[in-house]
């Protein structure tokens, strides 16, 4: 069992930057794909970007070269660095975790409670 708390969202103009953080528990995040899916207000839930247990990356084309997600094994934690913010990015991003590196948020078997990320034009 692995539950994930997500933290560091919060309100920002475009242009800024926020670090997103999902701390995990149980003694096996080492074992687990790791990643960032987000979700706005009347639109579907899609990925935002994912990292495997040995720190491979696929990011969404909307995010790449913005974005960048980190692990770090020793902390039991994932992160999201985000640069050049846009309104568009403004949604509720959710951390997840899974035995499978897979673009699929239904492969994921866990999911933290969602944290706002709100940014102003």
């Amino acid at each position: 069992q692995v539950q994930l708390v997500e933290s560091g969202g919060g309100l920002v103009q475009a242009g800024g930057s926020l670090r997103l953080s999902c701390a995990a528990t149980g003694r096996t995040f080492s074992s687990y794909a790791m990643g960032w899916y987000r979700q706005a207000p009347g639109k579907e839930r899609e990925l935002v970007a994912i990292i495997s247990r040995g720190g491979s990356t696929h990011y969404a084309n909307s995010v790449k070269g913005r974005f960048t997600i980190s692990r770090d094994n020793a902390k039991n934690t994932v992160y999201l660095q985000m640069n050049s913010l846009k309104p568009e990015d403004t949604a509720v991003y959710y951390c997840v975790a899974g035995e499978e590196y897979t673009s699929s948020w239904s492969r994921y078997d866990y999911w933290g409670q969602g944290t706002q990320v709100t940014v102003s034009s």
